[in-house]
């Protein structure tokens, strides 16, 4: 991951910037989820009962691939701005769970630059278009629309 001048990232608006390592999502990332949230749903934490389901197998709760995006931003080679101060999560406009992410599966994120708008001196909105792939599988985890707040 290199760096970039706000006006050439600017420049990137419309084009992928970048794409993730990949992360290893397994059943004791998936536990840990669930003991933080709260969520412990079968399908996610008992191996034996979700093998009856149509998934075969536990999944990861959409919620903790979601969860994952910031350090699929940090394992990345997208570019950093030059300057950067720091950057905030502001929030999302779309998210939609488009496929299970089986325990054991590896998942990546591919990151597409849809607006990076001056917002006030120093202070820039970057909306970014998420797709998390799942190794070997045609269909993304999820898609989602991220914006986040960027000061220089």
């Amino acid at each position: 991951m290199g760096t970039i001048s706000v006006a050439d990232y600017q420049a990137k608006v419309g084009e992928t910037v970048g794409s993730s390592e990949w992360i290893l999502i397994d059943q004791a990332m998936i536990d840990r989820f669930a003991d933080a949230t709260g969520d412990h749903q079968f399908i996610h934490v008992d191996p034996e009962r979700a093998k009856q389901t149509p998934f075969g197998g536990t999944i990861a709760h959409g919620f903790l691939t979601l969860s994952l995006l910031p350090v699929m931003r940090e394992k990345s080679d997208v570019p950093t701005i030059e300057g950067l101060k720091m950057g905030l999560n502001y929030g999302g406009n779309k998210v939609r769970f488009l496929t299970p992410v089986p325990s054991g599966s590896r998942v990546r994120g591919h990151f597409k630059l849809l607006e990076f708008a001056e917002k006030g001196p120093g202070r820039y909105q970057e909306t970014a278009e998420l797709s998390v792939e799942i190794e070997g599988k045609d269909k993304p985890a999820l898609i989602a629309e991220w914006i986040a707040q960027i000061f220089v």
